[in-house]
């Protein structure tokens, strides 16, 4: 039998002998046991706890080694998973307000491109416009000098020679104003 079985045996023969003893007469709590019996269970009781005592230290301690254990793998495997969760977290947060900033900048860069044609498409049209200005105002004083100095000289003027199709007499006198629309798809046709 093992250490534990055999003093539980001995207590309850110890047990039996105390209930079962002879009560002292007038004495209701008292009893007489034979002593050498009693001594003996006791001291059976005695030499059997130690070891029965240090198993059960023994599986206590062992007990308590292998909780503490458990709690500190719990403890690590709750502050890992705290960790990747909160890694995980940053990450997403991270990803969404870099995804955020990317459609803010590219909304941005779209914009000021749109901006950007425009302001220099108007630009290019009001250089156009006023270069069309200049050469018609140009052209104008060059006619009018060119009247000048025929009316001073005396010369009369020449038609000019005639294109392959006839042109109408008074376009031949005076040139037409050059358009920014001419220029525009003149430049078109030449790209």
């Amino acid at each position: 039998m093992d250490g534990n079985r055999d003093v539980l045996e001995l207590l309850d023969v110890l047990y039996a002998m105390v209930t079962d003893a002879w009560s002292v007469p007038l004495g209701n709590d008292k009893c007489i046991i034979e002593r050498e019996k009693a001594v003996a269970l006791i001291n059976d009781i005695k030499a059997s706890l130690p070891s029965s005592v240090a198993e059960a230290q023994r599986l206590v301690a062992a007990r308590d080694e292998f909780i503490g254990n458990a709690k500190r793998e719990a403890e690590a495997l709750r502050k890992n998973a705290e960790e990747q969760a909160r890694a995980m977290i940053e990450e997403q947060e991270i990803v969404r307000v870099a995804k955020a900033k990317s459609t803010e900048m590219l909304a941005s860069a779209e914009t000021k491109s749109k901006e950007l044609r425009r302001v220099a498409s108007q630009y290019v049209d009001d250089i156009i416009r006023q270069t069309v200005e200049n050469l018609n105002s140009a052209l104008n004083t060059v006619q009018m000098a060119q009247t000048s100095f025929r009316s001073l000289g005396g010369v009369k003027e020449k038609a000019p020679a005639q294109p392959q199709s006839q042109a109408p007499a008074q376009e031949r006198e005076s040139p037409r104003p050059v358009s920014s629309k001419v220029i525009i798809e003149q430049r078109r046709s030449d790209e």
